[in-house]
């Protein structure tokens, strides 16, 4: 008796086995067989919610921009007008022949940049320059905010069309820094609104203080400069022309301060808002050289080829901060790290331009809610 109910036992233990073996193999053929199809429906599922997440951040701009154009304006046709404009686009030359590529670009971009000015200033017929150039801020923030959402849109149903697990996963890799540029994006919309100070605008900043009191000219479009004396030396700080929302031309400012007035710098200094790593400190401030200068490369071009020319050293201030930062409202530690890069230029200014000789400094970024 013993040995039978011994016997019994065993032989419900090994069906238990068997049953647990039969599940496990099951479930490995199905994964083997349909787990990429799986993987990439839930990847799918969560990229959905960064869709619609994008979607409402895109319509809340457009409303932005919507609103802000109706209070400088009398048309009934606001909105179609801006839907239009928010599908503007521009077309990069051909690099088939790379030789005077960067001017073609330089003339198709500013073609863009005028009429978009051209278009907003006939809808919004009673704004301020200064208003016309936040407004122009607002549009260009719902143009990327619809670029970015139609791209990200364009994958997601591709990727779902085709159910495959490489557009997928790029997709979803690429996410975290797609939706981070688009808040960036939208929290740009409130400086440009209430004309506040962001800071992208530190270089901008810097040089405002320096030619605080001084008399201003206007040397190019947007872009306006003063001649200082700083401990005997001579220097000419350029900006864009603010409080409206301007980055200027400070390309064309140090060009024809050069070549068309005729005076020759001892050395350049630019400073800029610099984007920091993670795990550096916002408002840190570090040196270098080289035309500290952001954007897709034609205005860096032109200071490079005009420093080159004529030998002049270019020497760079930086105060970093994150995308999000650049274009937010500007902080306590970049408000500090303006004043620190103040005591740099000044420093460097004493080192590089003699007693009696001429230097350049140029404050670079957008100078909404700074004035000059």
């Amino acid at each position: 008796m013993i040995l039978i109910k011994v016997g019994e036992v065993g032989g419900e233990g090994d069906n238990l086995s068997t049953v647990f073996q039969m599940i496990f193999l099951i479930f490995f053929i199905v994964m083997m067989t349909y787990g990429q199809k799986i993987q990439a429906w839930m990847m799918l599922k969560n990229i959905s919610l960064s869709v619609e997440k994008l979607k409402r951040m895109r319509d809340e701009a457009r409303m932005h921009a919507i609103k802000y154009l109706r209070e400088y304006s009398d048309r009934s046709d606001v909105e179609s007008i801006l839907d239009r404009m928010l599908q503007y686009f521009w077309i990069q030359p051909t690099s088939l022949d790379p030789a005077g590529i960067v001017g073609k670009i330089e003339h198709i971009l500013n073609l863009r940049d005028e009429r978009m000015r051209e278009e907003i200033m006939a809808i919004a017929s009673k704004a301020e320059p200064m208003q016309v150039s936040n407004i122009e801020n607002i549009v260009e923030i719902g143009i990327s905010m619809d670029q970015i959402y139609r791209v990200v849109r364009h994958y997601y149903m591709f990727g779902k069309k085709t159910k495959s697990i490489f557009v997928v996963y790029q997709l979803e890799a690429q996410l975290p820094f797609i939706l981070q540029e688009a808040e960036a994006l939208m929290e740009a919309l409130t400086a440009f609104e209430n004309c506040q100070p962001i800071g992208d605008g530190a270089g901008a900043l810097v040089a405002a203080r320096f030619m605080y009191g001084a008399e201003k000219h206007k040397i190019t479009k947007d872009t306006v400069y003063a001649d200082i004396v700083f401990e005997g030396r001579t220097i000419s700080v350029i900006k864009a022309e603010g409080p409206g929302g301007n980055v200027g031309k400070p390309d064309q400012a140090i060009t024809k301060l050069v070549e068309e007035y005729g005076r020759k710098p001892s050395t350049v200094i630019m400073v800029d808002a610099a984007l920091k790593l993670e795990g550096e400190e916002t408002g840190e401030v570090a040196e270098g050289v080289g035309a500290a200068i952001g954007g897709i490369g034609v205005e860096k071009f032109r200071i490079e080829e005009v420093a080159k020319k004529y030998g002049i050293p270019l020497y760079a201030v930086v105060i970093k901060q994150s995308l999000k930062e650049a274009v937010s409202p500007m902080n306590r530690k970049i408000y500090d790290g303006v004043y620190e890069a103040i005591e740099r230029v000044k420093r460097i200014i004493k080192e590089k331009i003699p007693v009696g000789g001429y230097g350049i400094l140029v404050g670079v970024g957008n100078t909404v809610g700074i004035g000059q």
